[in-house]
């Protein structure tokens, strides 16, 4: 099938076109019809003169019919029914809806829509999240995932022209990829299987295995039973591994320079439609972003009147706002990393200090007031790691098969897990991930 993106009519010569989407709106008036016509790129107007009745005088007694047809039939369109439309182009600076318009030659309806449609503009998110396949069709909807294309490509782009390699990691596990906790299990055949919570170990693996830098993007999953606005059972995980890194300062240069390509392209490809959109300006951060330890990350949040109540001595929610707010005031940036996390409230693998076992080479990375990343240089020594993980109550046993890619020789190495939808929400000024998820999966959501 032949037919014109509407996002291409503009430039077009006037003169005879096909196009194809679905309806909007129509406004039916008594001589004239108007079809607002949506697809993919964006939205057209489409005129038709009306036809009303039948006279016996006609000329053409055939083509009033035909059009008397035309008129019945765009009366009856239901919103969302899928049309195919071929008429005649006209440029005319007094449309407002982008100069252009199409008059109706001739009218197909390929799918016809029910007359009444089960969300409307003022639904609620979850009702929204019901019809999903009916919300997707908004335009910002439909915004968030070119940008999220266009992230995506970007990130792939840079991690390509740096000798990265992209490597597709299992999602079934034989046991955890983080800790027991959060994790889905499921039946496999004579035994158990895990759901992978993060391709940490895997993406490790590709240390020994010589392939120096790897990077995925992939689904991973949580059986978190929080609702909050930023959590999910699934979700995409933007993952990275490098070797021969002499601390976490050298994940942090990579991990920004990758957030640099990925926000150039956003805004050269979509900056003013997002602020159209959202009324959001995306701005490209600048280098190097603000680095803060975690303890003076504290003292720097307790001066600004809040005292985080958590007992473990990691920021609360609340705590990054206020921790961003100040970097903001003091640097002008969006982007923070807190470093040197405390070793009790980070995975075994991650390397402490020298000097000081009670902090590690982590770092967890901020954005607009909400962590998206977590990063760190890894222990890449066995006999540290099995100290490591039996200090945090794990069984070497249990780890056998990770702590084998540590026994034939591993270049000191570290990376970052990043959460895709956090970003595009808090890029895009967005108040859930469930907007910035394709189908969003939840404690109480499977379905569509």
């Amino acid at each position: 099938m032949t037919r014109a993106l509407i996002k291409n009519l503009a430039p077009l010569p006037d003169g005879t076109v096909t196009v194809a989407g679905w309806v909007d709106t129509v406004r039916d008036q008594k001589k004239v019809q108007f079809v607002i016509l949506r697809d993919e790129s964006g939205a057209v107007q489409l005129v038709n003169p009306a036809t009303r009745e039948l006279t016996e005088d006609a000329a053409d007694p055939a083509a009033q019919a035909a059009a008397l047809a035309l008129t019945e039939t765009i009366s009856g369109l239901a919103h969302g029914s899928m049309v195919r439309v071929t008429g005649e182009l006209k440029h005319d600076e007094r449309v407002k809806l982008g100069g252009i318009e199409v008059k109706i030659a001739s009218l197909e309806v390929v799918s016809e829509a029910l007359p009444e449609t089960p969300i409307a503009d003022d639904s609620s998110l979850d009702k929204r999240l019901d019809w999903r396949f009916l919300d997707l069709r908004r335009p910002e909807a439909n915004l968030i995932f070119r940008v999220q294309t266009t992230f995506e490509h970007a990130l792939r782009t840079w991690w390509v022209e740096n000798d990265f390699v992209e490597i597709h990691t299992p999602k079934l596990m034989a046991s955890a990829s983080e800790s027991r906790a959060e994790l889905f299990e499921l039946e496999y055949f004579e035994g158990k299987a895990y759901l992978s919570q993060s391709p940490q170990f895997f993406k490790q693996m590709a240390q020994p295995a010589g392939f120096g830098r790897v990077f995925e993007i992939a689904p991973a999953f949580r059986a978190d039973p929080s609702f909050t606005s930023r959590h999910a059972t699934e979700f995409t995980s933007i993952d990275a591994e490098m070797s021969w890194v002499d601390s976490h300062e050298d994940v942090m240069a990579m991990h920004e320079q990758l957030l640099v390509a990925g926000f150039t392209a956003v805004v050269e490809k979509h900056g003013a439609e997002i602020e159209a959109a959202f009324g959001v300006t995306v701005e490209v951060p600048a280098v190097p972003f603000p680095r803060i330890p975690l303890a003076e990350a504290l003292e720097l949040v307790k001066a600004r009147g809040y005292e985080v109540p958590r007992t473990d001595g990691d920021l609360d929610p609340e705590g990054e706002r206020q921790l961003s707010a100040h970097v903001r005031e003091a640097f002008g940036h969006d982007f923070v990393f807190v470093t040197d996390y405390a070793s009790g409230i980070r995975p075994f693998y991650h390397m402490r200090h020298e000097g000081d076992a009670g902090l590690t080479n982590s770092y967890d990375l901020l954005y607009n007031g909400t962590e998206i990343s977590t990063g760190a240089q890894r222990e890449h020594r066995v006999d540290v790691l099995i100290a490591q993980a039996q200090e945090k109550g794990l069984e070497p046993e249990e780890l056998e098969f990770y702590l084998d890619f540590f026994r034939y020789g591993v270049p000191p190495h570290g990376g970052f897990g990043m959460g895709l939808a956090r970003v595009l929400m808090l890029m895009l000024g967005l108040g859930s991930i469930r907007e910035t998820t394709y189908l969003f999966r939840g404690p109480t959501r499977l379905l569509p």
